[in-house]
């Protein structure tokens, strides 16, 4: 490998990087993060389009006249990181194009199609560089740049659904389907001027003294030996195989796969992305018009902003753990009162009283910012620290795959679920948030302010992951 040899057994110690977050590495996240803007503008048009009159008599008519009577992104990523976030951009540029000039049904799939592709290679790859450029202290809050611009890419699209929906002519949902190249242009341009990551350089087999001045670069420091060494012994351990073949085949990754499929799964299993997607469905079926539905569906992504922004002052003080199961616990009540006002107050025919309207409305505020400080952000931070480098790509493609197949499941049922199971529901969602509470309770080790190279002792020290990882792998891991 051109990055040179290192004392594989040397990595891996309890020591820490030195460095300071620079302006280099601060604007690179940020730009990097835009990612996170793509992804939450196509959560918010989702839903709101979707309950808009003019683009149901387009395209669903049936549904209009009752209402009013993938794997190989991973090997592709491990050419880099940057290449992937430029190819996510363009399909999302494509898109938002083919979404906005639909002329019929088969546009608007092909542009949903793109939309999803864009999606795919963007939400890996983002992740990857986000946590890989930030410093070891500060990763949580570096890392919730993906999801403060999420959040700041859904308030903007439920704000544009609002106004889009008052434009006479019912022509208002191409404009909010079609604005979603904005944040996509701003994105793929600032991916191209992106730095690669040290980490996929090294695994590439860039020279050493390019990785070296890079790193320099990024910690604002010479003394950068000591990382360099943990990610080239990273590398090495790796032996350049098939990440997605090694993480499904050897048990020293059981632990990462559990954390790949599973913490993705719990988020969308806890309701947030079916009340996302079909909040303002949610809200017109407790009695609000459409109008007033669509608007607070605004304020409460507005909550979800102001909660993602605490968050980064807290995360890496308190830890992924503490922040998880207090969240957790704010979320389950929230589900636990909405199904309780709906079970007690829900006709046959729909609609609760104005105030338990307003009620459930800040129930779903409540909901929102609990989840907002835990789950949202830490759902795509805790995989990117736990995957060591050789299987880090293929690890966070298994954890974007997992995530859009819950999406799938959750997004497409959620609607008859409503219909059918009523209250009982949101019972339903505040079992998952039990489950997954005791989850994070007695299988999820705290990785705050451990360097991302060096987690892997975390699962060996750990009560339970410990035996399935095993003392073989346990010293192969040493010398990752």
């Amino acid at each position: 490998m051109a990055v040179g040899l290192v004392d594989a057994g040397a990595a891996g110690n309890d020591r820490q990087y030195g460095g300071r977050i620079t302006l280099f590495v601060a604007l690179s996240c940020v730009t990097a993060a835009l990612g996170g803007a793509i992804f939450g503008y196509d959560l918010g048009t989702s839903g709101g389009v979707s309950s808009m009159g003019p683009f149901l008599r387009e395209f669903f008519p049936d549904v209009y006249r009752r209402m009013h009577g993938d794997v190989r992104v991973s090997n592709y990523c491990r050419r880099g990181r940057r290449p992937s976030m430029i190819v996510g951009g363009v399909a999302f540029l494509a898109g938002a194009a083919v979404s906005g000039g639909a002329v019929n049904v088969y546009m608007a799939i092909l542009g949903r199609a793109l939309l999803g592709v864009g999606l795919g290679f963007a939400n890996q790859a983002v992740l990857l560089y986000l946590s890989e450029m930030a410093p070891a202290r500060y990763r949580g809050a570096f890392s919730n740049g993906f999801q403060l611009t999420l959040c700041l890419g859904s308030l903007a699209a439920n704000a544009i659904n609002y106004g889009a929906d008052k434009i006479t002519g019912g022509w208002g949902w191409r404009l909010s389907l079609g604005l979603a190249c904005v944040p996509a242009a701003f994105f793929t341009l600032g991916a191209v001027f992106l730095p690669e990551t040290p980490n996929s350089l090294v695994q590439q087999g860039a020279d050493r003294g390019k990785v070296r001045a890079l790193l320099q670069r990024i910690r604002g420091t010479d003394a950068v030996d000591a990382e360099l060494d943990d990610i080239v012994a990273a590398a090495r351990g790796g032996g350049g195989g098939d990440g997605l073949r090694m993480i499904l085949s050897q048990p020293r990754y059981r632990p990462q796969l559990a954390i790949a499929v599973l913490m993705p799964a719990f988020t969308q299993l806890n309701g947030i992305n079916a009340i996302g997607f079909y909040a303002p469905v949610l809200l017109r079926t407790v009695g609000m018009g459409e109008s007033l539905a669509l608007l607070s569906t605004v304020i409460t992504v507005v909550i979800y902003t102001a909660s993602t922004v605490v968050f980064m002052f807290v995360i890496d003080r308190f830890g992924r753990r503490t922040l998880l199961i207090a969240g957790s616990l704010q979320m389950l009540a929230s589900e636990l009162l909405i199904g309780a006002i709906m079970a007690a107050e829900l006709g046959d025919e729909g609609g609760v009283g104005r105030g338990y309207a307003a009620a459930l409305f800040v129930l779903i505020g409540v909901y929102v910012a609990g989840y907002s400080w835990s789950w949202g952000p830490m759902t795509w931070l805790v995989p990117t620290e736990v995957f060591p480098l050789e299987i880090r790509a293929a690890g966070q493609s298994v954890t974007v795959a997992s995530g859009f197949v819950f999406t799938i499941f959750v997004a497409q049922g959620f609607l008859a679920m409503l219909c059918r199971m009523r209250a009982w529901l949101f019972f339903f969602f505040a079992g998952w948030i039990v489950v997954m509470t005791g989850f994070v309770y007695l299988f999820l080790p705290e990785t705050k302010g451990m360097p991302i190279e060096q987690v892997g002792k975390v699962w060996r020290e750990h009560w339970f992951w410990g035996r399935v990882v095993g003392v073989d792998e346990s010293q192969a891991s040493d010398k990752l």
